[in-house]
């Protein structure tokens, strides 16, 4: 079995032997010859046959995994084909293993330069995909709102807020009190503009929005085509909700640049709303990982200490110009 380093929040041994068991169960399943066995994540594992390649994919509930198979099915049926389909190689019953379903994937097989938010090009493609995603959804999303739940941004910011300032006596310890401030009053202006014009994050029309639109999340294949994959979070809402989270994670690859924003036409109208632009202030990704941080434990982790402090410290003064530039345009 060919083995990937594991994330450190597992334990080593405790993996290795999970995997030695799953393997040898899979094997007891599938018709097919399991050749090689490459673990991503706990559950997210690729198998290689001597036939085919597939994702295999863990899900807590049989529910959660019937709504993954039956959501990507629809999006290729209403035209939606730059993703995975899941599929149902010859196995002797449902692969249940450990308290986990496992669904088995396609294998999108992976170009050699990886998908990231640092080049232009990638920006606007990952944009345009998003697009064709929300426009694909929205032929459909009505069939899928008893099924997924509704998006919500400010409740969960607020949520965000309260959970990074009760952790302020740890936050104190790495964070400069007056940066500790500031941030803390970006979400309250923030949060305060979004409850103000709130109907931007909850007025039709809707699509099925991605939830998650981290650049991990865009798949470039091993012929140049660009692919959206892990729908664990989708959710009902104006496409608004996901390119406000898209804003958030290329703005650092931007500078902070409000000018190199507004150059995408998917921005143009949002960025004359009040309730968006007031948005675009919160420090989500900051309170999210700092958040994450705590809650795990992880100071030494040199690697995730050094990407927050670089997120928090080293990014700080093109972040306040950037917000300043936002408290001016919506006064």
């Amino acid at each position: 079995m060919k083995m990937k380093a594991m994330s450190m929040t597992f334990n080593q041994k405790g993996d290795d032997d999970y995997f030695i068991r799953l393997l040898s169960y899979l094997r007891s399943q599938f018709k097919e010859n399991i050749v090689e066995m490459v673990p991503y994540r706990k559950s997210v594992i690729l198998i290689k046959t001597d036939k085919n390649s597939y994702m295999l994919k863990g899900f807590q509930t049989n529910k959660r995994l019937r709504l993954q198979e039956a959501f990507t099915a629809t999006l290729r049926k209403e035209g939606f084909s730059k993703t995975y389909l899941f599929v149902h190689p010859q196995i002797k019953e449902p692969l249940f293993f450990e308290g986990t379903y496992f669904g088995c994937m396609e294998y999108i097989n992976p170009n050699k330069i990886p998908f990231s938010f640092q080049s232009q090009k990638n920006r606007q493609e990952g944009l345009e995909l998003l697009e064709q995603f929300h426009q694909v959804t929205s032929s459909f999303e009505s069939r899928y709102r008893t099924l997924i739940p509704k998006g919500v941004i400010i409740e969960k910011w607020r949520d965000r807020s309260k959970i990074f300032s009760s952790n302020g006596s740890t936050l104190k310890y790495f964070i400069n009190e007056k940066i500790l401030v500031e941030m803390i009053n970006w979400a309250k202006w923030s949060l305060n503009g979004m409850e103000k014009n709130r109907s931007l994050f909850l007025n039709e029309p809707y699509c099925i929005l991605h939830g998650d639109v981290a650049h991990h999340n865009f798949l470039r294949d091993s012929n140049g085509i660009l692919n959206l994959i892990d729908f664990d979070l989708i959710s009902i809402g104006p496409a608004s909700l996901d390119y406000l989270q898209y804003a958030n994670r290329i703005l650092p690859s931007l500078d902070w640049s409000f000018e190199r924003l507004a150059q995408f036409p998917q921005y143009e109208e949002l960025l004359n709303e009040q309730a968006f632009l007031h948005a675009l202030a919160y420090p989500a990704d900051i309170f999210r990982e700092w958040n994450r941080l705590i809650r795990e434990g992880s100071y030494r982790d040199h690697k995730k200490y050094n990407q927050i402090m670089d997120l928090t410290i080293g990014q700080f003064y093109s972040r306040k110009k950037f917000i300043d530039r936002l408290k001016m345009l919506t006064n």
